[in-house]
């Protein structure tokens, strides 16, 4: 079953680990003055984001367990997360960056050429923690967990292999600049420019495949 459960939730994890935001951000915190401490503090922000919003989930659904119609709500669930994502996909799309234009940041990101350590903690934090797309994305898995009937350690054991899959982007650009910064520079700054580039492509794609997926399972469950 906990193989069931990590099949189920690698979509969700390749979700929030290919976010184009919190890979940029991270890139730029790593070319702070205080990249090392700063770099850090924004992993284990958003490790604790993402390990908040996974036990936020997974409590309401303990809860749902309880109630002894789990596997209705989860499969209304999944259609209502899987339209959403279709929707976000279809927006992202046609919000893209069309002919020459360049793609735009957030402009909050340009503040972040000098960051603290405690304020990238924070950013860390906010941007795993308080992002409604990462809510909904760990809402899937956690559901699956619900409905395949995972307790104990077993469920625990589920969401930390999410956390860390979720966070592999972050970690590993994080990792890669402790062991050799000035090697990892080069291939970091490709792959900011690269997800500031195609980061809108990439999440349509992600998002489209996977509320496809989440509606052909909530069809089945409802209807099958």
């Amino acid at each position: 079953m906990i193989a069931r459960a990590i099949g189920d939730l690698l979509p969700s994890a390749l979700a929030v680990a290919l976010s184009p935001i919190p890979i940029v951000a991270v890139v730029l915190v790593l070319g702070t003055p205080k990249s090392r401490a700063s770099g850090i503090a924004f992993a284990i922000g958003w490790v604790v984001g993402l390990t908040s919003v996974g036990l936020l989930v997974l409590g309401l659904t303990s809860a749902t367990d309880r109630s002894g119609t789990t596997s209705v709500v989860v499969d209304v669930a999944k259609l209502a997360v899987g339209g959403l994502f279709l929707v976000m996909a279809v927006r992202k799309w046609r919000g893209r960056p069309r002919g020459d234009d360049e793609p735009s940041l957030p402009a909050w990101m340009a503040s972040l050429g000098d960051v603290e350590p405690r304020r990238a903690l924070g950013l860390g934090l906010l941007l795993a923690g308080a992002n409604p797309k990462n809510l909904a994305l760990t809402a899937t898995p956690a559901g699956t967990v619900a409905q395949i009937g995972l307790e104990g350690w077993s469920r625990v054991a589920v969401a930390l292999v999410y956390v860390m899959l979720g966070s592999a982007t972050v970690l590993a650009a994080v990792i890669a600049h402790l062991v050799d910064a000035a090697r990892a520079a080069p291939p970091l700054d490709a792959l900011r420019r690269t997800m500031t580039a195609h980061g809108t492509v990439i999440m349509v794609v992600v998002l489209a495949i996977l509320g496809a997926s989440l509606l052909g399972d909530a069809i089945a469950g409802l209807f099958g």
